[in-house]
């Protein structure tokens, strides 16, 4: 690891320890030419899917993407921001779960939706309106009816095995 201060080659650990809840390594380094101190983390690098898109392109997985379209949808609701992050955990989790090189844009979507159903029903409605195109006010009244009876559309139910969060 190179000094971010001097440049030099030569760097020492003086401390680990665990952060982010376990999935990244906090280590404390120390110049052997400067003597400046720095904190590096340490976290695993893991290969996501590539997206199909709708139209068969294929573009990789982008996170930001994701947390853009989510972040839109919770527009002035009260969701945290950490609250945001663990669902784009847990929709990371599934796509790397199912072991598949290359999943369909649709799937992301859904496991949006489920995550935005959990997290918040405005935000939900906002994103389904926008993901499954409505035309009209009823198609708003039957998502909110199925919202308000606690049953999930058909293509929730069938398309998507979702993984068990505790795996």
């Amino acid at each position: 690891m190179h000094c971010p201060f001097c440049g030099a080659e030569e760097t020492k650990v003086i401390d680990s320890r665990l952060a982010g809840g376990g999935s990244q390594v906090r280590r404390r380094r120390e110049c052997a030419r400067c003597g400046e101190r720095f904190t590096t983390y340490e976290v695993a690098e893991l290969v996501m899917p590539r997206i199909i898109k709708s139209d068969g392109k294929r573009e990789p997985y982008n996170a930001d993407k994701l947390r853009s379209g989510i972040q839109r949808a919770l527009e002035k609701r009260p969701v945290s921001a950490d609250e945001v992050e663990a669902a784009i955990e847990r929709i990371q989790h599934q796509l790397r779960a199912r072991g598949e090189r290359e999943v369909p844009s649709q799937l992301v979507g859904e496991l949006v939706m489920a995550e935005l159903r959990r997290l918040d029903q405005v935000a939900y409605v906002r994103f389904a309106s926008v993901y499954r195109s409505f035309e009209d006010v009823n198609a708003f009244r039957e998502e909110i009816d199925r919202l308000q009876a606690g049953s999930t559309p058909e293509e929730e139910r069938s398309q998507i095995p979702l993984i068990p969060e505790d795996e």
